[in-house]
């Protein structure tokens, strides 16, 4: 066994005590068991192995991304597995932790300044550009997650786990967008095999960009890029449900301290909108959503500060 075949088959655990009387039952995906922390190691394997099997990525090439830590963290990963140097455009936006891991991974990483450490429209595009500017070199392999249809089908398995885990037993799925590859590639698969099943996906309140809304500044890291991300299918996709940055964060304190569960802030968002949701379903049902990542990756922020 080598460490990439150390991705996925992660675990499903029951909330206990965050669930009202009345609620459905909610479970969450342990994401945070794969290699590095999180659930974008499934997509980086894909992007890459996609990549490498029609000669897009060949040896000896530099492989380039704009990432706010996780992607670019997995892909780094990835990267040191098969050999190849790869260079990543991320910011300050993101944690301290996000950005030593991946330069830990080899990650030669150019930094693009934010607006007081948010995340924004503009902070973004300049990452995109700055990445494509890299991307101009020769032997060089941009995977342009933005826009990469290869990082949808590496969350097909996600979907075959959550189904094969719940024994087909699910009402409900809720999980945030960021590029809209994860909700899309899980959600796609759940249809097919329950058509009614309800795709429930979460944004920032603060940058409702998917809800009609404008966008803005926010602090849940990894989500809400302030447009509709290209590779967002509405088709999928039942509810749409916006959380506040700062429940968000209280809801990352409340996991770790009532279910034991460490998790970051986009599995947060991801909690506070499958309880809404079933709330609404009552008892009789069954939610699932996924903790993303490992609260590991922000133990410098605000979200776990001793206060």
């Amino acid at each position: 066994m080598n460490i990439l075949q150390a991705i996925g088959n992660t675990s499903l655990v029951q909330l206990r005590n965050l669930i009202s009387p009345g609620c459905a039952q909610i479970f969450v995906k342990l994401e945070s068991e794969n290699p590095t922390g999180s659930l974008k190691d499934r997509m980086a394997l894909a992007v890459i192995s996609r990549a490498e099997a029609d000669g897009r990525l060949k040896s000896g090439d530099t492989v380039v991304e704009y990432t706010g830590g996780s992607t670019g963290t997995s892909l780094a990963f990835v990267c040191a597995a098969k050999g190849y140097p790869i260079q990543i455009v991320t910011s300050d936006a993101f944690s301290q932790e996000k950005r030593d891991h991946m330069a830990a991974l080899g990650a030669k990483l150019t930094l693009v300044p934010s607006e007081g450490g948010l995340t924004t429209k503009q902070l973004i595009l300049d990452m995109i550009e700055k990445a494509r500017e890299l991307s101009r070199a020769p032997h060089t392999y941009f995977t342009d997650q933005l826009n990469n249809h290869d990082s949808v089908a590496g969350y097909h398995s996600l979907g075959e786990e959550v189904w094969k885990q719940t024994n087909g037993e699910i009402d409900a799925f809720v999980h945030c967008v960021g590029t809209g590859a994860s909700s899309r590639g899980i959600a796609t698969t759940l249809k097919r095999f329950k058509p009614n099943i309800q795709i429930v996906v979460v944004e920032p309140a603060e940058s409702a960009v998917l809800s009609g809304g404008q966008a803005g500044p926010h602090k849940i890291e990894g989500v809400g890029i302030g447009y509709t991300p290209p590779l967002w299918d509405a088709r999928v996709v039942d509810e749409i449900q916006p959380v506040k940055t700062e429940d968000a964060k209280a809801m990352c304190r409340r996991l770790a301290r009532e279910e034991a569960l460490f998790a970051g802030t986009s599995s947060g968002a991801n909690v506070v909108a499958a309880l809404r949701v079933a709330e609404r379903l009552g008892p009789a049902a069954k939610v699932v959503t996924l903790l993303a990542d490992s609260g590991l990756k922000y133990l410098s922020t605000d979200v776990y500060k001793v206060r």
